[in-house]
């Protein structure tokens, strides 16, 4: 789920940052253009874990090569994790890891039996309920939900950014059935399983 990556990049540090401590200014710089961005080939940036300067040229601006390592998220296909409700509709559940939000689990992965039932006040708004040997459980936002990666997907970017919805760069697809301790961690329903 998480990693380290070691990237070399040239820096152009802007010239309003350069009364600044150098170590300081190509951090700002590097989280400016790394940090919460996704890369195809490497995942959601998260934290820059380790800064090398390599070597730098004062040209008419300051260019530096720096070598550094980010801390980065990838899930990877199968890979169990534990997350939180953000929201709950008809299209089924939207999960969160507090610094990640785009995990979805559409109807046909949640659990089976369920139903749904709308949340009074909240247009688009529902409560699943999975019915497990004649008891109804369900989830709520304080609940922590045990998910098994199903897809991991990078959507293309929109050309027409203006018209568009927020746009998602990397979307996790989770199922909650499947056995073993996938699903609401704190329902116990006998028999050692947990739904």
């Amino acid at each position: 789920m998480f990693f380290l990556s070691e990237i070399e990049h040239t820096l152009m540090l802007p010239p309003h940052l350069l009364n600044r401590p150098l170590d300081e200014a190509i951090k700002e710089q590097l989280d400016l253009i790394f940090l919460d961005k996704v890369s195809l080939s490497l995942s959601l940036s998260l934290s820059l874990y380790f800064l090398h300067l390599l070597t730098y040229t004062l040209l008419a601006d300051s260019y530096f090569l720096v070598k550094f390592r980010l801390v980065m998220f990838r899930p990877f296909v199968g890979e169990i994790i534990t997350a939180r409700l953000k929201e709950s509709t008809v299209d089924g559940l939207r999960l969160s890891l507090g610094f990640f939000d785009d995990i979805y689990v559409p109807v046909p992965f949640l659990f089976s039996p369920n139903r749904n039932e709308p949340v009074p006040g909240h247009r688009n708004r529902v409560n699943w309920i999975w019915n497990y040997m004649d008891e109804d459980y369900s989830v709520d936002a304080e609940d922590e939900i045990m998910f098994k990666v199903h897809d991991v997907s990078y959507p293309p970017i929109p050309l027409e950014p203006k018209d568009v919805k927020p746009f998602a760069p990397m979307v996790v697809t989770a199922l909650l059935h499947g056995g073993g301790d996938l699903g609401v961690k704190h329902l116990d329903c006998g028999e050692g399983s947990i739904v």
